[in-house]
């Protein structure tokens, strides 16, 4: 529950900021009974949000570097959303182990974003590793849209593009071979997304809204400052711990 509330407070917030987004080919995200990983470059700190609603309802796990759990109120926050730690200077094996046994053994797909780090191109092959081991589909998607928060405030157009599912069953073993094959796959379909994305223009519609999405950002606000006083007690008290046996 928490994690459909805070996935729309959020998604509310960027549109009171930034105006309405633009979903295409939502058809092709797999049944929400199933699961998936679903796969996009990392270009901004927002663009998870938007991939997560998107897809909704369903829910993801995702992987998060170790020192974002370090603040106490940001820590259970993305515990309760499904995140889990990763210590990215010396990666244990759980970092695969544990995305498996979700993806097999419970209702929670995995977000996951190969290039590591925003702004950067390289493909590693834990994605191919997880989506294999578990039996999965692979979905790429794709973010256009502002990577600055004055890019979010001057209101540029966000298109969220969904892809055709990889399948990799071909793939044998995931030896360096089968994981070149894998992120030459992956690359191609971020690459054939982009350029499937038309630049889009602002809708006379988008500026006569400004005054309720600047009402609804002030009550977005107030929301969301209740949510950091309530997640702040809550985390004396509970720690969530979404793992499966």
């Amino acid at each position: 529950m928490f994690y459909a509330y805070l996935r729309s407070l959020v998604a509310l917030l960027l549109w009171a900021v930034n105006g309405p987004t633009r979903y295409e080919n939502l058809d092709k995200l797999p049944d929400p009974e199933s699961n998936y990983v679903l796969v996009a470059p990392h270009k901004t700190l927002w663009d998870p949000v938007y991939l997560a609603f998107a897809a909704r309802p369903k829910r993801f796990i995702i992987m998060a570097k170790q020192e974002l759990f370090a603040n106490r109120v940001l820590g259970w926050w993305i515990r309760m959303c499904g995140a889990f730690p990763v210590d990215r200077e010396n990666p244990s094996q759980e970092v695969l182990k544990y995305p498996v046994r979700m993806l097999r053994k419970s209702a929670f797909s995995l977000m996951l974003f190969p290039s590591g780090s925003r702004h950067s191109s390289e493909l590693k092959g834990g994605v191919a590793v997880i989506a294999k081991t578990a039996k999965v589909p692979i979905v790429p998607a794709f973010y256009q849209g502002p990577t600055s928060i004055g890019g979010l405030l001057k209101g540029e157009s966000v298109t969220i593009r969904i892809g055709d599912s990889l399948d990799i069953s071909d793939i044998k073993r995931m030896n360096a071979d089968g994981v070149n094959r894998v992120a030459e796959r992956i690359q191609a379909s971020f690459q054939q997304l982009e350029a499937e994305i038309q630049p889009q223009k602002r809708s006379l519609l988008t500026w006569l809204l400004l005054p309720i999405r600047l009402v609804v950002l002030l009550l977005v606000i107030g929301l969301i400052l209740l949510t950091v006083l309530f997640s702040w007690i809550a985390s004396f008290v509970y720690q969530p711990n979404l793992d499966v046996d």
